[in-house]
């Protein structure tokens, strides 16, 4: 046990995409350093990566792969040329770091990753360790004609398969993935390392949501006071939308406040953004009708993504009444509060193999936030429908879903005890966090090769 303590202890981690929004592969990165590995990580950086991967950490290094150049060739020159230019600045980087124990290479995307690592790993003697978020041969048969069956999908689906069971070891995010693996693609040995919320998830208290909601305000109407005239009360100090603070320093929710929803989007096709859209144009004429029983609803639309200025565009049209849609960009540190503040989440994440799960909803459940999430063949892992969250199919049922959440909101009794016994649920889902369960689960498997 000391000589292996003592040997170099060496880790890198591969993301062929963006680090920034890789917050799985950022998180065992984290873990990899506070175990006492030194870590290389290689990958793009569009997007500023968690400050505990870049501020004083001498044992952490991020070398950014240079950008795939804009070119004028056809759909599938343009396929080969992004492999060849991503094959040779993998290599390049590959080469320039100290050997690593091993190679913890996220998939997908799969092609040219996992060719690339394994003939690394080959030459060089590493031991390479996969990842599994999902399959890229179903991502990639997405956006193509002839979807799974068409040639390219199927030649990206033989060589996922081949490579990837090159490995010496795999992770992934769920036991049907876990099952289908082993029994489809004669893959082993798997460990089920279910994504967890790390710490900076959690539940805060109504003043920390007032800051927020205050420093929002000062970018987006949404969070604004319609008018001033509470100020004018004797002890208010600050106001906003939803809540005001007293010169005694007591934070309170405004009387009829607007009710809060939030949702989080990569602005893909695999989230179809329009069934939240149908589904609040449902609440907005519900809302209309009976003003009385239904509040004012703020949606918080957080991400980004190809499809984001489409839907914004769409958005800027409506003429909603007792519905509105902000669509921020937040700093890293302030999602997690905007998860906590909100009164319910919307997850739309299907999966395209089926087999991997939103971490956007364990981002929500480590906020203590309840959530309504889009159906699929395992998202029952996760979600537990009317134990800690809802589960829909399409809009009708979510605008149902919605209705009777802010039925006479906030004072609903029957809405009140859903929201206790949720809590509950939601409280021992956080007893179990990234850090623990990773020190559970992965730590033992990656320190076999040290």
């Amino acid at each position: 046990m000391v000589e292996r303590q003592l040997r170099k202890r060496n880790a890198c981690v591969i993301v062929l995409g963006d680090i920034g929004r890789s917050p799985r592969m950022q998180y065992h990165a984290q873990s990899l350093l506070e175990d006492n590995y030194n870590v290389d990580i290689i990958g793009y950086m569009e997007t500023r990566p968690l400050e505990a991967l870049t501020v004083a950490q001498p044992k952490c290094k991020i070398h950014e792969l240079p950008t795939v150049p804009v070119t004028n060739l056809t759909p599938k020159l343009k396929l080969l040329f992004k492999a060849i230019w991503q094959t040779l600045s993998l290599l390049i980087a590959l080469i320039s770091i100290p050997r690593p124990n091993f190679l913890l290479v996220q998939n997908p995307p799969g092609i040219p990753t996992l060719v690339v690592c394994y003939l690394y790993c080959a030459l060089t003697r590493t031991k390479l360790a996969i990842d599994w978020h999902n399959y890229t041969y179903t991502v990639l048969a997405l956006g193509m004609a002839g979807g799974e069956q068409s040639r390219l999908s199927r030649l990206t689906k033989r060589l996922e398969r081949y490579f990837g069971s090159k490995a010496h070891t795999h992770f992934c995010v769920t036991k049907a993935m876990k099952e289908d693996l082993q029994r489809n693609w004669n893959i082993g040995p798997v460990t089920v390392l279910y994504d967890r919320a790390p710490a900076q998830f959690h539940p805060i208290e109504l003043a920390q949501k007032h800051e927020l909601f205050m420093k929002l305000s000062k970018d987006y109407a949404q969070f604004m006071p319609q008018c001033y005239a509470d100020l004018k009360q004797s002890g208010v100090l600050e106001s906003t939308a939803l809540t005001q603070k007293l010169a005694n320093g007591t934070v309170l929710y405004k009387p009829q406040r607007q009710a809060v929803l939030v949702s989080s989007t990569s602005w893909t096709p695999d989230e179809d953004f329009g069934i939240l859209l149908q589904a609040l144009e449902s609440y907005e004429r519900i809302a209309l009708e009976q003003p009385q029983l239904y509040p004012t609803l703020l949606c918080i639309i957080t991400g980004k993504g190809p499809q984001k200025s489409y839907y914004e565009a769409q958005i800027a049209k409506l003429q909603w009444q007792k519905v509105s849609i902000v669509t921020p960009w937040l700093e890293a540190e302030d999602y997690p509060s905007v998860l906590a503040s909100a009164d319910l989440g919307v997850c739309l994440h299907w999966s395209t193999s089926g087999l991997d799960l939103p971490m956007k909803v364990v981002d929500m459940f480590g906020s203590g936030l309840p959530v309504c999430a889009y159906n699929f063949k395992c998202l029952d892992e996760l979600v537990k429908h009317g134990e800690n969250g809802f589960v829909f199919s399409d809009y009708q049922e979510l605008a149902e879903q919605l209705r009777i959440w802010f039925e006479n909101f906030p004072n609903n009794p029957s809405i009140i005890e859903t929201r206790t016994r949720f809590a509950r649920s939601l409280q021992e889902f956080q007893e179990l966090r990234w850090r623990e369960n990773w020190k559970q689960r992965a730590a033992p498997v990656l320190e076999a090769f040290i």
